[in-house]
């Protein structure tokens, strides 16, 4: 039986408020909550869902724990979540855009908003910014990785908030769950894959379809870049490709800015 004194990280382990809030993004990550028909009814029965624009038509201000997805493009934006951010007790970000930026950031990687806007919106008067995680806005308690999210990961890291247990990420990459699942090597089918440096947890989603990783969990505590690199030219995988997987998500921002400089000095 769960004792209403507990607390973890300030909210209460019995049946903590929570709300879901989406930013710019595909809203996919909240569609993996609203499809998860097998357990949703364990799900419920150790939350308050109060806010959850796509699931329920009331809404309330009142909760502990803010699930956050999609990345900060607009000054209301910001706004908007420093103000989500002082009415939770902990604030999660749910998927890679929250963590990274996700695809959004892309654009970020021309140098240009001017000439992004321009080329993309013509002369229309749309506001749009650079594109932001939202640790670089407000504190971010928690993080949960991916595109989409695994539902299995949310619903384990919302049992951990309520029962009060400390809530850890595999440190190691995702070519451990690729040979624990007996999936065949994409390197040896001469394919790109981010396995061997982004954070595990997916449970090989990707490689367990025959897609090579994209990294949208980010990178793997101490992720080993110039072997990676070392693999996937020896498997005739351009740099240009490299630097376009390791640029999607925004995980590898730091790699990826120092392999762009590298290839500059190469082909000035």
């Amino acid at each position: 039986m769960l004792n209403s004194g507990r607390t973890y990280l300030g909210v209460p382990v019995s049946r903590p408020k929570v709300g879901f809030f989406d930013f710019s993004s595909c809203e996919g990550c909240q569609l993996q909550m609203v499809n998860n028909e097998s357990t949703l009814l364990d799900f419920l029965a150790l939350v308050q869902i109060v806010n959850f624009r796509e699931a329920m038509t009331g809404e309330s201000d009142d909760y502990d724990i803010a699930f956050v997805e999609g990345s900060i493009t607009r000054p209301d934006e910001v706004d908007r979540l420093q103000a989500i951010r002082s009415r939770a007790k902990v604030l999660v970000a749910l998927g890679s855009c929250a963590c990274f930026g996700g695809v959004n950031q892309l654009k970020n990687r021309f140098r240009d908003l001017p000439w992004v806007k321009e080329t993309v919106y013509g002369g229309a008067a749309v506001e749009t910014d650079v594109v932001r995680p939202l640790h670089d806005v407000v504190t971010v308690d928690l993080m949960i990785y991916g595109c989409p999210v695994r539902k299995e990961e949310v619903e384990k890291v919302v049992t951990n908030i309520a029962i009060g247990k400390e809530i850890a990420y595999p440190k190691y990459p995702v070519c451990m769950e690729c040979k624990a699942n007996e999936n065949i090597c994409l390197f040896d089918l001469g394919e790109a894959c981010l396995g061997p440096v982004t954070r595990a947890g997916c449970g090989a989603w990707c490689p367990g379809s025959r897609a090579g990783c994209w990294g949208c969990r980010g990178p793997a505590d101490d992720p080993n870049m110039e072997q990676m690199k070392r693999l996937m030219q020896e498997r005739g995988i351009s740099e240009e490709m490299i630097l376009d997987r390791l640029e999607c998500f925004g995980g590898f921002c730091e790699f990826s800015d120092a392999l762009r400089a590298e290839m500059s000095k190469e082909n000035p």
